[in-house]
């Protein structure tokens, strides 16, 4: 195996400075699938734009995200993992400089597309590359470490935007990439190994890749557009056509297509299969949560957005303090007990915020996300080890863009549902007391709070189903065992 530099290669820590390395693109791709949200309303007033163009500044940065990572998570088996995990920091920094300087919405939402392959090329990658340096004995901590710098980078994006948004400029929060992006293109440069040299070449399955995108595609525009009163019900009926006739599709091709887009024999595999939906579900119980709250500090509470924003922390602070742990203890003790008893945790936090009120104290808000960020740190890293272990050795890429994608999935559901619910909850709000005179502010404040519980309410039973999932996995990983001491190759 040939490195740039092969005195950092030879040393026994060198599987710590290749960690180091992903650490930077899992921090800097994950804070900026959320720092954009608390700008919006910025973003909406510097660039005069309609509301529901400016959402698609950040929904488009997701979508593509999400659609890009099971592509490029299979060319990295082919062309190698280093080269795409450097493309990846210059296409994720040339973007963020150029979301900074566009001067219209149209410009910044192409550039944030930009930003997202950039993310998907890091991303899709990450995993892997843990997998394929660590032993299996250290494999859930380093998973762990990643796993918690990526939550907290994306549980931290809100109040590190609303400082930037607040002190210098909606544009603030796209510069802020450009010097982590050139740090991280020279490390990667310098510390991941290269390639081998010879490498099977298969063909990319075009069919596959456009009909799963237009499937989600689809999908994501009838969640987004369910409520907007713009939109008749024949469109979003067409759309709900489409996206099923489109997996419908994407199915058979995929069944009969040699190197398919989306390997879907990884999925017979049952801890990859139910580690990946039970993490979508995860990742749903979390960013519904986390789109609300922000609503309800600044709306219902009465915070400016920095004070909000420090509220949210400690979300991202149990949670990385925890996985730590959990994933060091998983590598002991096995995942069942902390994936299922971090859902049944993640249950009960959702069901203590629903019982927040408009005149609760900040303690009250505090110890309720403290146990979200707790039982989500005890479920994501030995989840997330769980499915690679699951993953045979040539697909670990491969296997590590469908959890990426999957989590993405799982951000952009949460997101969308908590703001179906909340925005339909509103629209009647309004037809019901559209002849009643204006609304007071107590009226509007309880039936905000009721949208939020229903909300909570949902993601309770979401949270269920993963732990119900994580409970009949099975409880021994062999195909991770046969790929722990397989010959390190990139």
């Amino acid at each position: 195996m040939e490195t740039p530099l092969p005195r950092i290669a030879s040393r026994p820590g060198y599987r710590w400075f290749v960690l180091g390395t992903v650490l930077i693109g899992a921090f800097m791709s994950a804070l900026d699938a959320s720092i954009v949200n608390i700008a919006l309303p910025a973003i909406n007033v510097s660039y005069h734009a309609r509301m529901g163009v400016v959402e698609w500044v950040s929904l488009s940065y997701l979508l593509t995200l999400t659609l890009m990572l099971p592509a490029l998570g299979r060319l990295a088996d082919m062309l190698g993992r280093k080269p795409l995990y450097n493309a990846g920091f210059v296409f994720f920094t040339v973007g963020s400089f150029a979301c900074g300087a566009a001067s219209g919405i149209v410009g910044l939402i192409f550039w944030r597309v930009v930003q997202a392959v950039g993310a998907a090329l890091l991303q899709s990658n990450s995993l892997a590359l843990i997998t394929q340096v660590f032993p299996e004995r250290e494999r859930g901590r380093a998973i762990g470490v990643q796993g918690a710098v990526q939550a907290a980078a994306m549980s931290f994006g809100p109040y590190i935007g609303g400082i930037l948004v607040e002190r210098f400029s909606c544009q603030a929060i796209f510069y802020v990439n450009v010097p982590i992006g050139i740090v991280g293109t020279l490390v990667a440069w310098l510390i991941l190994p290269r390639p081998a040299e010879r490498r099977k070449r298969v063909a990319i399955d075009y069919r596959g890749a456009v009909t799963f995108s237009v499937a989600l595609a689809a999908f994501m525009l009838v969640l987004t557009q369910v409520t907007a009163n713009n939109w008749i019900s024949h469109h979003k009926t067409l759309l709900l056509l489409l996206a099923v006739a489109s997996m419908a599709a994407f199915y058979l091709i995929e069944r009969r297509t040699r190197e398919p887009f989306i390997k879907l024999g990884l999925f017979r595999e049952r801890n990859f299969t139910i580690g990946n939906v039970s993490g979508m579900f995860s990742y749903m119980a979390l960013f519904a949560p986390m789109f609300l709250l922000p609503f309800y500090l600044e709306k219902i509470l009465g915070l400016n957005p920095e004070r909000a924003g420090t509220l949210l922390t400690p979300v991202p602070m149990a949670l990385s303090v925890v996985a730590l742990g959990s994933g060091y203890l998983s590598d002991k003790f096995g995942v069942r007990l902390f994936t299922v008893g971090g859902m049944l945790l993640t249950a009960v936090s959702l069901y203590a915020l629903s019982t927040l009120h408009h005149d609760s104290g900040v303690t009250a808000v505090v110890w309720r996300l403290v146990l979200l960020g707790v039982s989500l740190g005890l479920f994501t890293p030995p989840n997330n080890r769980s499915v690679m272990c699951a993953a045979p050795e040539a697909d670990l890429s491969v296997a590590g863009g469908l959890l990426n994608m999957m989590r993405s999935l799982g951000m952009m559901c949460g997101v969308a549902f908590a703001q179906m619910i909340y925005s339909t909850e509103l629209h009647d709000l309004i037809e019901r007391t559209a002849t009643a005179g204006p609304l007071t502010r107590a009226v509007r404040h309880h039936e905000m709070m009721l949208s939020f519980d229903k909300v909570y309410f949902t993601m309770v039973f979401v949270a269920l189903a993963a732990a119900v999932l994580s409970l009949v996995k099975e409880r021994e990983e062999l195909s991770g065992r046969k790929a722990a001491e397989a010959p390190l190759e990139f």
